[in-house]
């Protein structure tokens, strides 16, 4: 949204907002949410979005500026919309996420005093990001969405990705009227990266290749290998996984190992045990409680994923796996679980997903999230359900961004 300079606001920031945003209040009480800032911090900017009660405000001068900010790394940082906090330390960064989920599940889960732990680490804060999406601008060139505006923005360099993925965005040269309309990066662990083109299939272009990398045309549900390979590979500790095209798989490479240990502890698997995994994806953590001896029953409703899955877990027994939207997919599972698995996207789970999950009453579940403020609204589900919060770990899958990885365990009551 475009600011009017006409209007000013003035406001002393206090603390942190889930959103990448600091917020203070003015001397008449109105809320005031500020990006690119720090709590501490006065600053006077012109409001880009107004409610009665509150107001979200660009900041145009600093008034005080906190002695913590540090130099942004990026040029594009406040112009560009991937990043939100680069302005901030990494270890600040880890502990403003930590009290971000405790406010969240304070505020909306309505929990008293949520058992959260320290934010564990991402080994790399910059370069870090296996797959990356580029929007394809007029004249051809790659860039990525402005902050706040619904137009892409040209871009020189971008320091999220893995280097290979970096190389590679800056050699892509596409026609200016081309079919493409969005450009998407993948990198597998031994450096095979996969170019996948989003646009209208009916109009493939000529393509130049001058560089060993697959290609794929991706066309919403519908896809074509143009060349290469149709998967990259993954090897996560001593396990190898497909991810073809369309199959989600975690961004940052470099944490897999320690969320899956993590992850594993909280299943606490044992050989024999009936491990349920709903949003099983290609079947990352189906495939090491596989390993540790459970039985596994496995949801998951993108065909491309369950059949990456049932490639990653070929060499296993007693694998059930279902292609099935959750609250269908759950219901027709008769065994009786020891504990389950949530993995769900940032919607989280729907109200037919968690009736269903509620009506299993599993001793235990392990809830991976990638928003907390739906973990919080499904916090307060979960307990009405019967269900007691023991951990919430965040995850640093993220650096950067206000986006915060939570993984939190449950006991039936």
């Amino acid at each position: 949204m475009k600011s009017d300079p006409a209007e000013s606001i003035e406001v002393s920031l206090t603390g942190w907002a889930y959103g990448g945003e600091a917020l203070g209040r003015t001397n008449e009480g109105r809320m005031i949410f500020a990006p690119f800032c720090i709590p501490g911090e006065s600053v006077r900017g012109a409001p880009i979005e107004e409610r009665p009660s509150w107001a979200r405000i660009l900041p145009r001068e600093w008034l005080h500026e906190s002695a913590e900010r540090i130099a942004a790394r990026c040029p594009h940082f406040t112009k560009c919309g991937g990043c939100h906090y680069q302005h901030v330390s990494y270890d600040q960064q880890l502990e403003l996420k930590r009290s971000i989920v405790t406010e969240q599940l304070q505020r909306i889960g309505g929990l008293a005093n949520p058992p959260v732990g320290r934010t564990v680490p991402s080994p790399k804060a910059w370069e870090y990001r296996n797959h990356m999406r580029y929007h394809v601008l007029a004249d051809g060139s790659l860039g990525l969405m402005r902050f706040k505006e619904p137009t892409p923005l040209a871009i020189e360099v971008c320091f999220l990705p893995e280097p290979a993925l970096q190389d590679i965005w800056a050699r892509i040269d596409l026609p200016g009227e081309s079919a493409v309309d969005q450009v998407a990066l993948r990198q597998g662990t031994s450096g095979d990266v996969m170019v996948i083109l989003h646009g209208d299939m009916q109009h493939i272009n000529e393509l130049a290749i001058d560089f060993p990398v697959s290609i794929v045309w991706q066309d919403g549900d519908s896809w074509r290998v143009l060349a290469g390979d149709s998967a990259i590979q993954f090897e996560i500790m001593d396990l190898s996984f497909r991810v073809s095209a369309p199959s989600f798989f975690q961004v940052n490479t470099s944490i897999l190992p320690d969320l899956v240990q993590q992850v594993m502890s909280a299943i606490d698997v044992e050989p024999g045990m009936t491990f349920i995994d709903l949003y099983a994806g290609v079947g990352l953590f189906s495939a090491f409680a596989a390993k540790q001896g459970a039985h596994v029953f496995a949801v998951e409703e993108s065909g491309s994923a369950c059949a990456d899955f049932e490639v990653n877990l070929e060499h296993f027994r007693e694998i059930s796996l279902y292609e099935s939207p959750v609250e269908l997919g759950l219901p027709a599972i008769k065994a009786s679980p020891d504990v389950i698995l949530v993995d769900p996207p940032r919607a989280g789970l729907s109200r037919k997903a968690l009736d269903a999950l509620s009506a299993m009453t599993a001793e235990r579940i392990v809830y991976l999230s990638c928003d907390v403020g739906t973990l919080a609204r499904d916090a307060k589900r979960l307990e009405k359900a019967g269900y007691q919060l023991d951990q919430v770990s965040p995850i640093d899958l993220f650096p950067q961004t206000f986006h915060i990885e939570t993984l939190s365990t449950w006991s039936h009551h």
